[in-house]
């Protein structure tokens, strides 16, 4: 019997133009065009965000690292941050020294519950990080309110939410800072990498300092740092795909809606199904469709992964709860973060999936609810 193709969960859109520039910038970005493509990457994505700053980075990781140090969290402090998370975003928080607090999620948008997060502010506290979750968007209004309640800066994880736009703001634009990444499985790519984006003048300045081992743009000194920094910065070669993936940005963002709605429209209608929501005054960009099955169900996170597996199609695990893992094991029980990582999952999607491969992944949900 002839085994089907595989349906990966996730793929990069790569074309021509991403060749060519990154074939120019290994042929020509060296000396005085080093950082070519990097400029025009950090300004496209300024542009498409409405920023007034933007300093591309390695990771995503690394821009949260860097913009915490900057805001001078360190040793005794707290940060409020969703307990669903991938580790990326607890691991510059420990890096610094200070602790990450971890509260539960909404259970419709799967993203913090701001009610929770006020509770959980003590004197301590000086961040709440927003994860936009699989592109879902943060109670931003609540947590920007509380955050100035407070005098706590909000800062958005928007690592998984480009093209995710609230009340007319892109994901991102809103907090004190923002980070995004540009993995191999994001909209947009760049194979590794991420963007720090602020309008604050000052933390930008400090951040693009940090940036570079610490050296100021404005230090008239060769090799004379300013303070101990990061080696946080993107190549250029990296920075070349990033500017013809932003010239495609909006087919890019358009055709994670598209998958999404095929999902949706046959999903959806189906008994104790939900899937990522798109609120009022807000748009999805649906980086991850995610189903959540009811709990009258019966389905389970390791029923659908073997069903997926043996059907040859890859399937994305919810994310674990960050209280789970043995690094942070005992510091909270979140009752939603658990529950709904028990009976959820990511369904494959990239650019070039086509629609005999999204019934595929349906057909399976589908016999495991006896439809």
């Amino acid at each position: 019997m002839t085994q089907k193709i595989r349906i990966h969960y996730t793929k990069p859109s790569i074309t021509e133009l991403e060749v060519r520039y990154a074939t120019d910038a290994a042929a020509n970005g060296w000396g005085e065009r080093c950082y070519e493509y990097i400029a025009c990457f950090e300004k496209a994505f300024r542009n498409y965000l409405g920023v007034k700053h933007a300093i591309a980075t390695s990771s995503c990781t690394g821009a949260l690292h860097m913009g915490l140090a900057a805001l001078g969290i360190g040793p005794e402090d707290e940060v409020i941050l969703a307990d669903t998370n991938w580790i990326a975003t607890a691991a510059p928080i420990v890096h610094l020294g200070a602790k990450p607090v971890f509260v539960d999620i909404l259970p419709d948008t799967w993203c913090i519950d701001p009610i929770l997060a006020e509770q959980a502010v003590t004197p301590k506290t000086k961040a709440i990080i927003a994860t936009h979750l699989y592109g879902n968007l943060c109670e931003m209004k609540e947590l920007l309110a509380l955050g100035e309640k407070h005098g706590i800066p909000v800062i958005e994880d928007a690592a998984e939410a480009i093209g995710s736009i609230y009340h007319g703001y892109r994901t991102g634009s809103m907090g004190r800072f923002g980070t995004f990444s540009f993995h191999g499985t994001k909209t947009v790519t760049t194979g590794e990498g991420g963007m720090f984006v602020t309008n604050d003048d000052d933390l930008y300045g400090h951040v693009l300092t940090l940036s570079n081992h610490g050296r100021s743009r404005t230090q008239t000194k060769q090799f004379w740092p300013d303070m101990v920094g990061f080696k946080y910065k993107m190549s250029n070669i990296q920075a070349a795909i990033g500017c013809a993936q932003m010239e495609r940005i909006e087919d890019l963002t358009r055709r994670k809606r598209e998958i999404f709605k095929v999902y949706a429209d046959a999903l959806l209608k189906l008994p104790g199904v939900t899937m990522n929501p798109e609120k009022p005054g807000t748009v999805n960009g649906y980086w991850m469709p995610t189903v959540v099955f009811g709990p009258e169900t019966g389905i389970s996170r390791e029923k659908l992964i073997r069903a997926f597996a043996a059907e040859n199609i890859d399937a994305r695990v919810f994310f674990w709860p960050l209280s789970d893992l043995d690094p942070f094991k005992g510091n909270a029980f979140n009752l939603n973060s658990r529950d709904i990582a028990d009976r959820s999952i990511n369904l494959p999607a990239y650019h070039d999936m086509v629609k005999a491969s999204q019934d595929r992944v349906i057909a399976v949900i589908k016999k495991y609810l006896w439809i």
